[in-house]
C-alpha cells in the first residue's frame, strides 16, 4: 500500500468507524440510569477499532502491554498540563471579552464515580485505540516527516490523528455546546492528541497514549468532583 492509499484509507475507515458508531450507538437503548447514553457509542467505537486492528493486521503494527512505572510519569504530566494550560489561556481570553466559558454536558449528567468510569478510564482507551492504535499506525512509514515542536519531532502521523482526533469533538453540538466551548474543546484536544500520538510514537506502545489522554482528563475529574 502506497503512502498516500494509507493517508486516505486510514482517515477514511476512521471517519466510518466513529460516525457509524455514534449512528448505532444512538440507537441502542440501555434500562439503566448508571450507564450513560454514550456508553453504546463508546462500545462500538472500541469494537470497529480492534477489528480493524485485526483485520489490517499487515498494514498496522498494532502493540500493548503494561507500562513501565517511570515512563508513565510524563505522559501523564504532559497529558495534565496541556489541558490545564490551553484550556486555563481560552478561558481567560474568553473572560476578558465577556464570553461564559461553559462546561462539559457530563458535568450535567454523570456522577464523579460516572465521570470516572466512563469517561477518564473507559472513554481514553476507546478513542486512543481508534485514533492512535489504529490511525497514527497505519500512517506509521510516515513517520519521518513532520515537524520540530519544542525541539521534539512530531511526526505527519501524530499531526493527522490528533486533527481527526480534535475534529472528532465536534459532535459536542449536538449537546448544545456554546461556540467558544466547542473551539477551546478542539484546541485542548489537538494538543493532547499531539502528546498522546508523540508517546505512542516514542515507545511504540498504546498504553502510553491511553496514560496520556487519561493525564488530560484529570482536569474534568477534578471539576466534577468538586465544582
Amino acid at each position: 500500500m502506497k503512502n498516500s492509499e494509507r493517508v486516505i484509507w486510514g482517515i477514511l475507515l476512521t471517519t466510518i468507524v466513529f460516525l457509524l458508531s455514534a449512528f448505532l450507538g444512538g440507537k441502542i437503548q440501555i434500562n439503566n440510569k448508571f450507564i450513560p447514553e454514550s456508553f453504546g457509542s463508546d462500545t462500538l467505537i472500541l469494537l470497529f477499532s480492534i477489528a480493524l486492528i485485526w483485520g489490517l493486521k499487515k498494514y498496522v503494527n498494532y502493540k500493548i502491554s503494561v507500562p513501565k512505572f517511570k515512563r508513565t510519569l510524563k505522559p501523564l504530566l504532559f497529558g495534565f498540563l496541556a489541558a490545564v494550560l490551553v484550556n486555563g489561556l481560552i478561558t481567560v481570553i474568553g473572560n476578558s471579552l465577556g464570553i461564559a466559558a461553559g462546561s462539559h454536558y457530563a458535568f450535567d449528567v454523570m456522577s464523579p464515580l460516572q465521570f470516572f468510569l466512563f469517561i477518564f478510564i473507559y472513554a481514553s482507551i476507546e478513542e486512543e485505540v481508534l485514533f492512535r492504535g489504529f490511525l497514527q499506525n497505519i500512517l506509521n512509514p510516515l513517520k519521518d516527516k513532520g515537524i520540530k515542536i519544542f525541539k521534539r519531532h512530531i511526526s505527519v502521523p501524530v499531526i493527522i490523528a490528533a486533527l481527526a482526533f480534535s475534529l472528532a469533538h465536534l459532535g459536542l453540538i449536538k449537546t448544545g455546546a456554546s461556540a467558544f466551548f466547542l473551539g477551546r474543546t478542539l484546541a485542548s484536544t489537538f494538543t493532547i492528541g499531539l502528546i498522546a500520538g508523540y508517546y505512542q510514537e516514542k515507545y511504540d506502545n498504546n498504553a502510553y497514549a491511553i496514560i496520556a489522554h487519561m493525564g488530560s482528563n484529570i482536569l474534568g475529574l477534578i471539576g466534577i468532583i468538586f465544582f
